[in-house]
């Protein structure tokens, strides 16, 4: 065991001891995320970093929690392989640990899986101090409750982790873009009708314009007839592949215009609500603009004031899906609750705290990263 190592599970042990809550943290690009109010004593992952092993033929990755996102994706970019889930950086110095705490996609995810469908296993610190490892490098290891997949989108709350195995893919031969006027309605319409049929569909995107117009893209990946006969059955014009790619990257970054257009807006927050991808448009709180539709209609970002929050959750559970603070409106900062859906059914709030006390019965990790009460 390494000193870096030892390190982590001397400071949990001694924290455990304590009684003194840490904030796990690496790269910090994410610490924005739902207002919520960082507590504890820091606990830095960052010398955690190195790639372990890479095996391009098996595609297979295991990483160190600590490295650098970028540096993962350098290496895996030489092989001419990729995380398809286009997870999002958000800064310089995302980590894959953060990653996986975090659990964040990009334009990608509706057609390729989340960052959960490439995690194999990994290596984490519980609230004992004990070091854990769960899954393996190969899908057939995990077999029963699969606990690392747990850990993605846990926010640290369960633990610290130390090491991650990923599978990886081939960059796909073909790309394009595909772009179209449309107004949400049928955006959404298209999108249902073209998810029914065999195309290389890998990500979409729906912005408004003034008078209820607006424009869709849509990214098309795969094998190089796939991406040329859908093409030509699909209409809209065809942009330059390289030209369009930056305004992907800014989308999965939360760039584009759309989302910078906050800066001039700082009694907004910006919402996240997950729907089913057939879910028509929201009826949303008077005055609230139209939303950016991703994930071919499952993903809808909202920007609106904190008191829309009831509103926004309603609307989306009214269609069987759910809404999150995603970045709270910079006029009241993190005094914002409410990151996720606020009443949770019983017999899921039940496993939550199961949970917790199993892997952290000290309550320790990252409180308040979760909302209140954690």
């Amino acid at each position: 065991m390494d000193s870096a190592l030892r390190q982590i599970i001397d400071r949990v042990r001694d924290s455990v001891q304590r009684q003194a809550p840490v904030c796990i943290r690496g790269g910090g690009t994410k610490d924005f995320h739902g207002g919520a109010v960082l507590q504890g004593e820091r606990l830095d992952t960052t010398a955690l970093s190195g790639i372990v092993n890479h095996e391009p033929s098996e595609l297979v990755a295991t990483v160190r929690a600590g490295t650098p996102l970028a540096e993962l994706e350098a290496a895996l970019a030489a092989h001419g392989q990729c995380l398809p889930f286009e997870p999002p950086h958000f800064g310089p110095g995302a980590t894959v640990g953060g990653m996986v705490a975090a659990g964040l996609s990009g334009p990608a995810r509706a057609s390729v899986g989340a960052v959960r469908d490439y995690v194999l296993g990994l290596e984490l610190v519980n609230g004992r101090a004990e070091l854990l490892r769960f899954g393996g490098q190969v899908m057939k290891n995990v077999a029963g409750y699969d606990v690392s997949r747990l850990m993605v989108g846990a926010w640290g709350t369960l633990g610290v982790l130390t090491e991650v195995s990923l599978k990886v893919l081939p960059v796909p031969p073909a790309e394009a873009t595909l772009r179209f006027d449309a107004n949400p309605a049928d955006a959404l319409r298209r999108l249902q009708a073209w998810g029914g049929q065999p195309l290389p569909l890998n990500a979409s995107r729906w912005e408004g314009g003034p008078g209820g117009t607006g424009t869709m893209w849509v990214r098309l990946r795969g094998a190089v007839a796939a991406v040329e006969a859908a093409c030509r059955s699909m209409g809209g014009e065809r942009l330059d592949t390289a030209a369009a790619a930056p305004a992907w990257q800014a989308c999965r970054e939360q760039t584009l215009p759309w989302f910078a257009a906050r800066a001039e807006r700082p009694d907004l927050a910006l919402w996240r609500l997950s729907v089913p991808a057939a879910a028509p448009m929201l009826a949303l709180p008077a005055g609230v603009a139209p939303p950016l539709i991703e994930w071919h209609g499952a993903l809808r970002w909202v920007q609106a004031p904190p008191e829309a929050g009831a509103a926004l959750h309603e609307a989306a559970q009214a269609v069987g899906g759910n809404a999150s603070l995603f970045i709270a409106n910079k006029a009241i900062g993190t005094r914002v609750s409410g990151h996720f859906d606020p009443v949770l059914p019983a017999t899921l709030a039940q496993i939550h705290a199961r949970l917790q006390q199993a892997f952290d019965p000290a309550g320790i990790f990252n409180p308040g990263r979760m909302g209140p009460g954690r």
